[in-house]
């Protein structure tokens, strides 16, 4: 088996439509392109929830919301920036709202086995793989915000610091210090 470069998604009449394109035909009504565009990105959109709110079910829900509220205003969608981009703001945006809307409880999560990479089989190993996840995600929780979003969209996601800096609405540089303070700070925690 070899290896090969992704290509665009085809649609049933031969169409390889990139975001732009599935951007204007949603826009025209197409359900197919709609459901193209959240089928590509809802990974993507959920991990970004995730890694704010640090709970599977608000995650879950701030993804829907970030779809919700997207396809809403996708008339409103410039294009000045990727839709990529543009969704994953929108989703950020999404998730702190719904983080000021709840109270969080303050538990240590339980990390579920699917998380694991690998599939480690052996028990003990296992039990230790577990234990160090919810090390460094306790840890992360112990970030301000802007620190916790900038280590995980660059290290989680591989996003520029261009493209956190328009995700969280702050400037390239900031997010520059705020990666490498966070990554300084998750040292200290983890030692």
């Amino acid at each position: 088996m070899t290896v090969s470069t992704i290509a665009p998604l085809e649609t049933a009449d031969g169409d390889t439509s990139d975001d732009s394109q599935l951007v204007q035909r949603a826009r025209a009504g197409d359900v197919e392109a709609r459901d193209r565009l959240i089928g590509r990105h809802l990974r993507d959109v959920y991990a970004v929830t995730f890694r704010v709110l640090g709970e599977r079910d608000l995650a879950e829900d701030a993804a829907q919301d970030a779809f919700v509220n997207a396809l809403g205003a996708l008339p409103r969608f410039r294009g000045e920036s990727s839709f990529r981009t543009w969704l994953l703001r929108v989703a950020v945006n999404s998730a702190r709202s719904l983080s000021r809307r709840r109270v969080r409880r303050r538990e240590v999560s339980i990390v579920a086995a699917e998380d694991l990479p690998g599939g480690e089989e052996n028990p003990a190993t296992r039990a230790v793989l577990l234990s160090e996840v919810a090390r460094v995600r306790d840890a992360l929780e112990q970030l301000p915000e802007k620190q916790r979003l900038s280590v995980t969209l660059r290290t989680q996601q591989g996003l520029s610091h261009a493209e956190i800096a328009e995700l969280i609405g702050s400037t390239e540089g900031a997010v520059r210090v705020n990666y490498h303070l966070g990554i300084k700070r998750l040292r200290e925690l983890l030692k």
